[in-house]
């Protein structure tokens, strides 16, 4: 396999504020893999919380280079296994190398990834996407809202000096369900002070309410509510999935944070097996990202796939999140990515 790195700028078409930062542009990199006149594409979002920098991960991959040119097109799943010493220490560089290996790999054999991994997505109905609100004014919120007022389902964010005003003014305008991700932005004492106020606005689930490694706080704040506290940056590899089971109810996977789709799809089996709830998450990025965690759906009891749509240009097709939050898995070979 040949290695063509591409960067890329990506707009959003808001500024995307949570506890912790804010963006207006998000750099990402595409991974391209090369083979039989195919291309697999893969992608990884610049990110300061997990100091995922553009350049490190460029200069990890190109080392790869002799590797992958002897590598097994067929064999993504084992490649990932050959170069996990070597990426270890930036799985997100490994994730946009791992998604564009199975994208390239359904494409030789004409088969989508889901397929690939004996998935079943006419089974049973897929979850449709949540819609990310993230922190803003209550004015600002309910312009969003009108923006996209099909989805089933809206994730606010939470963590600012707004957030009684937001999540009424969101809850006024709104009997769609509704998710609170507050990105470890709560302390112990503020959070256990929040879950009745949720519980009463008829919220589905929270999100990290506390920073991460605070395990025993959590499992405490569980005790005292009846929504699914979800782990979001508690979760971050597999070894987390089982550390964190005795504390949340469910995890949120995202491909950057664990290195791809070949540990996703492991970590989502783990999960049910240990009885939690399932979600796979994005960042903010295009839809080679969005593309390459859709195939995953089948596994899920909540999807948050929205960050293509929070863009004001994207620099590929693939998977589409629709205006009802539903996702069509198609028979397209590897994860249906064109970049544009």
């Amino acid at each position: 396999m040949d290695l063509v790195l591409h960067t890329f700028d990506l707009p959003l078409a808001r500024p995307f504020r949570i506890a912790r930062e804010t963006i207006c542009v998000q750099p990402t990199l595409i991974v391209e893999l090369q083979a039989d006149g195919f291309s697999g594409w893969g992608e990884a979002t610049e990110n300061a919380y997990y100091d995922a920098r553009l350049s490190s991960m460029i200069v990890r991959l190109k080392q790869l280079r002799g590797h992958l040119q002897s590598a097994d097109p067929l064999a993504p799943d084992r490649l990932w296994q050959e170069l996990d010493s070597r990426l270890c220490e930036d799985r997100f560089a490994q994730s946009a190398l791992d998604q564009a290996a199975w994208d390239l790999a359904g494409k030789l054999q004409q088969q989508p990834v889901w397929k690939l991994w004996g998935l079943d997505p006419h089974a049973q109905e897929l979850v449709p996407s949540s819609y990310t609100l993230a922190i803003d004014s209550p004015e600002v919120l309910l312009e969003k809202l009108a923006e996209q007022p099909g989805f089933p389902c809206y994730k606010l964010k939470l963590g600012g000096q707004q957030d009684a005003e937001s999540l009424a003014a969101v809850r006024g305008a709104t009997e769609a369900r509704l998710r609170v991700d507050v990105n470890g932005g709560w302390d112990l004492a503020t959070a256990t002070a929040w879950m009745p106020k949720l519980e009463a606005c008829g919220v589905e689930l929270v999100e990290q309410p506390l920073a991460a490694d605070q395990l025993s706080s959590v499992q405490q704040l569980q005790s005292q509510t009846r929504l699914p506290l979800i782990a979001d940056e508690d979760c971050v590899v597999e070894t987390d999935v089982e550390r964190v089971s005795q504390a949340y109810r469910g995890i949120n996977v995202k491909l950057v944070k664990c290195g791809g789709l070949t540990p996703a799809l492991r970590m989502l089996r783990t999960a049910r097996q240990l009885g939690l709830r399932t979600m796979v998450g994005c960042m903010t990025e295009s839809s080679v990202g969005i593309s390459a965690a859709a195939q995953l759906l089948p596994l899920l009891d909540y999807a948050d796939l929205d960050g293509a749509l929070l863009l004001a240009q994207d620099v590929a097709t693939g998977v589409v999140v629709q205006t009802d939050g539903r996702v069509k898995l198609n028979e397209t070979p590897g994860t249906g990515v064109r970049l544009l």
